[in-house]
């Protein structure tokens, strides 16, 4: 029986989707080319990857 315990799950994954939108907005308005546009889907999917790179990136500077 479930009694509500993925509640948590459901507003993790909302907080994502919305990630990946606000993430497309950025780098969909960065994108000058063709090339670039599809990149720029391909960083809206996983931009949690590429910040985490990022500030590691810059914590061993």
């Amino acid at each position: 029986m479930s009694n509500g315990s993925n509640a948590g799950l459901a507003g993790g994954g909302a907080i994502y989707g919305l990630g990946i939108f606000g993430a497309w907005v950025y780098f969909w308005q960065q994108a000058d080319a063709f090339w670039e546009y599809v990149w720029a889907i391909f960083q809206g999917l996983f931009w949690p990857a590429f910040m985490v790179y990022d500030l590691f990136a810059a914590l061993g500077d």
